[in-house]
């Protein structure tokens, strides 16, 4: 299978960084006490250190944003799910418990401030990628039985013509999406630059894979000089 970024996306920010992992043969669980316990000190000292109008000037954030605006996304209407994330627990709510994985990966994000997605590869048939959507492209909305059209010229994750995430690090889709039943993962991480918080996160969801989930990874880091990976499915 191939993941790819289009040219165009690195016209927006040519620092842009994909981490890619590929989880298999992993074994989920109900979120135990101690994903629970761990989700929940990243959420405090998230509340601890960072301020509701400070959200918008963390460096990653403030990355979303701008290449969400250089795409023609309104990041107030549309904000980045790590952000969204950040403004709930900063006003004092705690993100539900789904399963093991999708707390942890949640987890992942909060202490690393990175936008972080899993999709279940049982559930993908097609290359994915990540582009401007064009004619034929639909989505599938959590919780809904009905593909809705893609607007033409959207940045989004898709595979084939199925995307994935809407408006980049928007919202994701019920294809693929992760539940007791899944046990091979894709997993994507979007950094910028040098920075170590991409690279850190990346260490953190390997260990995952193999010390809580029992299972082995491929991983990929995909960048302006080397846009497009092949993997095994």
């Amino acid at each position: 299978m191939k993941y790819s970024i289009d040219e165009s996306v690195f016209d927006l920010n040519p620092d842009i960084k994909f981490g890619i992992l590929i989880g298999k043969d992993m074994k989920i669980s109900k979120t135990t006490k101690e994903d629970k316990e761990r989700l929940e000190k990243a959420e405090k000292t998230l509340r601890e250190n960072v301020d509701k109008k400070q959200i918008r000037e963390l460096r990653n954030v403030s990355l979303y944003r701008n290449v969400m605006k250089e795409a023609g996304i309104n990041p107030n209407k549309y904000p980045a799910s790590i952000e969204a994330m950040f403004k709930r627990i900063i006003k004092g709510g705690n993100l539900p418990n789904i399963n093991s994985l999708v707390d942890l990966c949640n987890a992942v994000s909060i202490e690393n401030t990175l936008s972080l997605g899993g999709h279940d590869l049982d559930d993908i048939d097609d290359d994915l990628e990540v582009r401007f959507s064009k004619e034929g492209d639909k989505f599938l909305a959590f919780g809904s039985n009905e593909f809705e059209k893609v607007d033409g010229k959207e940045l989004v994750f898709t595979s084939g013509n199925k995307v994935q995430t809407r408006k980049w690090v928007w919202r994701q889709s019920e294809l693929g999406k992760v539940t007791l039943d899944s046990s091979n993962i894709f997993f994507q991480l979007v950094g910028f630059g040098n920075d170590s918080s991409l690279e850190n996160a990346m260490n953190n969801i390997e260990c995952l894979i193999e010390d809580r989930f029992g299972g082995s990874y491929q991983r990929y880091l995909v960048d302006i000089n080397n846009p497009s990976i092949s993997f095994e499915k």
